[in-house]
């Protein structure tokens, strides 16, 4: 009798793999790619990712505009990007395909559902020849799999109809990625089973699709190598997956708390902000009180009315709700009250790219009000550094009494990374004091180190005073059109701002502290940026990194650092915004390496810009 022989199966060890989930939104790629980022994350590697959503809502199913894709880096050793290429592509249909087969590296490995790649699929990709037929993927490792028609077989005995099998077919490809990298599945189970707690089929059905996609490649003789990809030696202590916009609320919470004070969120919901808003809410044991107002002018009104009556106050938007937030923002200014103004960046103008990422808001954040209205300005550089710019933005306003812009985008919004968990003693303190004494108050008369004016609770009997847009009297805050008066406050407001630089760290260099070239950089662009600071140091290139948190004010030494190199390069996503800002300040040459495509910038683009500069002086 024949004996049939179990397929001898390799086993290789990588340092790091990319692999991209794409399909249609309503596919559950996000919700693949989430699960497999939390696997790695709980596994200990080091890892970036990159959500990318389609533009439109409601995009037809098929269609080029509707794909949607979650690309995850995960390594052994420290990584800064989600990848330039990926290793794994997992396209749910033709469209998909098309629109990510570019980005997938030569000999790599491309999962494809054979269920969607008939005629009218491909009619809707705009493709007139199967590329399964055209021999044009004969460069990849191709495994055509029917993952609609054996996501069925799998689920035939739970009585579901056809609709609720096939949504689970993403969960049959995540089955096959556990293969391939060897992953352990209790940890999706466990998600299955909160998720759907009340529908235990539903949680059954995903959990057999995903055992089922495991077990394909363990028979099928396609798959004759598994990877394995070892933990990360991250630096000791409790670690969780965190996205931006999970840190930014979770940063405004510890703020709060370590002010001592009720946490107020005036919103209006917009794509990539709206998150912060949905996160805050779970907080009402925290004393946070989240309000989802009508429109933007309600959002950022009521905060500021939050703040005159002693609160914490904040409002989230992106750009679009950035210039209908203007008019109110200068009102703050005016009134001199503490506030954080969060803009998740996206690209624009008007609706633009509401999905996708850009930096093209610093100028609006610096200058975009009537008149001489300054404010200071944040940015966040990685996903993790949101919670510690939400923690440092409110602590300026409190000190300074302030309204803070903070600067995110939709990259850092709903990428994610492991972040360590700070003890409360790494937090800084700084607890409000409220102006209670009568005697000798005067509502606009300041601090001399901070030119802060005193936070007085409306109620507070014998504190009463003038608020509103209308220009102050000096001191006393009663309403004065006078010349002279005018110009003094608006020096004063200017110079309260100014003062900030006190608080503001010197620059240190990442890399060599002099030499032929120094990368200035700000928001999203530190990944990237790290990563072609490092390669291009091990050849030899004597370069500099420095990454802005404050944008306004600027770093006492910021001139100072540039003089120490010959070149300056302002990566930016936009038309060159800093650099536009550099120049007029510090009158420095620096030169921008620009990108507006609504993607953040890969490793390979920075580090071909370091080469051409460094050839030119060479």
């Amino acid at each position: 009798m024949a004996t049939t022989e179990a397929p001898v199966r390799k086993r290789e060890i990588l340092e790091q793999a990319v692999i991209r989930f794409c399909g249609d939104s309503g596919d559950g790629m996000q919700i693949t790619g989430s699960q497999f980022t939390n696997t790695a994350a709980l596994f200990g590697n080091d890892l970036a990712t990159f959500p990318d959503f389609p533009a439109e809502i409601r995009a037809p199913a098929g269609t080029l505009p509707g794909v949607s894709g979650f690309q995850v880096n995960f390594s052994s050793s420290d990584i800064y990007t989600p990848g330039d290429v990926v290793d794994v592509l997992i396209a749910m249909n033709p469209a998909a395909l098309k629109m990510n087969i570019a980005d997938l590296r030569p000999n790599g490995i491309l999962i494809v559902n054979t269920d969607n790649f008939k005629e009218v699929d491909l009619k809707k990709a705009q493709i007139k020849v199967s590329p399964l037929e055209d021999h044009s993927l004969d460069g990849y490792r191709l495994f055509a799999v029917e993952l609609t028609k054996l996501t069925r077989m799998a689920l035939q005995e739970l009585g579901l109809d056809a609709k609720s099998m096939d949504r689970c077919k993403n969960f049959f490809a995540l089955g096959m990625c556990y293969w391939l990298y060897n992953r352990t599945m209790d940890a999706t189970y466990k998600w299955l089973d909160d998720k759907f707690k009340g529908k235990p089929v539903l949680a059954e059905a995903n959990k057999r699709a995903m055992r089922a996609g495991y077990a394909y490649c363990d028979a099928t003789e396609a798959f004759q190598t598994s990877y394995e990809i070892p933990p990360a030696k991250l630096s000791p202590g409790v670690y969780r997956n965190m996205s931006g916009n999970t840190a930014l609320a979770l940063g405004f919470v510890a703020a709060s708390q370590q002010a001592k004070l009720p946490l107020f969120l005036g919103s209006y919901p917009i794509t990539p902000a709206s998150d912060i808003l949905h996160e805050l809410s779970m907080f009402k044991e925290f004393g946070v009180v989240t309000f989802q107002a009508e429109d933007e002018i309600a959002a950022v009104t009521s905060a500021i009315g939050a703040a005159y009556g002693g609160s914490l106050a904040l409002t989230t938007t992106s750009g679009p709700g950035m210039a209908l937030k203007t008019e109110a923002i200068g009102l703050a200014i005016a009134t001199e009250l503490p506030l954080v103004i969060c803009d998740i960046q996206r690209g624009g103008p008007s609706t633009g790219l509401p999905t996708k990422t850009e930096q093209a808001d610093l100028l609006q954040a610096l200058f975009g009000r009537n008149s001489e209205a300054p404010v200071p300005v944040l940015a966040a550089s990685t996903p993790g550094d949101c919670f510690w710019v939400a923690v440092e933005a409110c602590r300026i306003a409190v000190k300074y009494m302030v309204p803070v812009i903070v600067l995110s985008d939709g990259y850092l919004a709903n990428g994610a990374e492991p972040w360590r968990i700070p003890t409360v003693d790494q937090l800084p303190k700084f607890p409000v004091t409220f102006r209670t004494e009568p005697e000798g108050f005067m509502p606009y008369a300041r601090d001399p180190q901070t030119l802060a004016r005193p936070w007085a609770v409306p109620g507070t009997a014998g504190l009463e005073h003038r608020i509103g847009g209308l220009e102050k009297q000096d001191v006393t805050g009663n309403v004065n059109y006078e010349p002279l008066n005018h110009e003094k406050m608006v020096r004063l407001r200017a110079a309260k701002v100014e003062a900030i630089v006190q608080d503001v760290p010197d620059l240190v260099p990442a890399g060599d502290p002099d030499g032929d070239l120094l990368l200035v950089g700000w928001g999203s662009t530190y990944g990237a940026i790290t990563a072609a600071l490092r390669a291009q140091r091990e050849k030899g290139a004597r370069i500099g990194h420095v990454h802005l948190r404050h944008l306004n004010p600027l770093p006492a030494n910021m001139g100072e650092v540039m003089k120490r190199y010959k070149r300056v390069v302002v990566p930016e996503m936009n038309l060159g915004q800093l650099v536009w800002v550099l120049r007029a300040k510090y009158l420095v040459e620096a030169q921008g390496l620009n990108k507006v495509q609504g993607k953040p910038f890969m490793q390979h683009e920075i580090e071909a810009k370091i080469e051409e500069v460094l050839g030119e002086i060479r």
